[in-house]
């Protein structure tokens, strides 16, 4: 199995009965979910990128909620237009986007 080097989840405020609904579903994380499927097909680094819609995390306050591993970094109050800045500034240049930590 291949692993990858970057692990991104997107709050969807997805129910266990795959419902969607909540917080962050509100403030449009399918739409950043879309962004990031998007950006990251032009960028043609599906093999080193995976990306994953959640249930809650909980800290709904702060969402829509992105959350980037292997670095567990937690970004809150995320726009369909921070995706581009998350995918040019931490996964491909490797600097955390401050502004967004939580």
């Amino acid at each position: 199995m291949q692993k990858p080097k970057h692990h991104i989840f997107v709050c969807s405020s997805s129910r266990p009965n795959g419902q969607q609904k909540g917080f962050c579903h509100s403030k449009n994380s399918v739409d950043i979910m879309m962004k990031f499927m998007e950006g990251i097909e032009e960028r043609d680094i599906g093999g080193e990128v995976f990306l994953s819609n959640t249930g809650c995390f909980g800290i709904c306050e702060k969402g829509p909620v992105v959350v980037v591993y292997p670095e567990n970094v937690w970004y809150g109050s995320v726009t369909p237009d921070d995706v581009e800045e998350i995918l040019d500034s931490h996964i491909e240049g490797g600097t955390i986007v401050e502004r967004l930590v939580i």
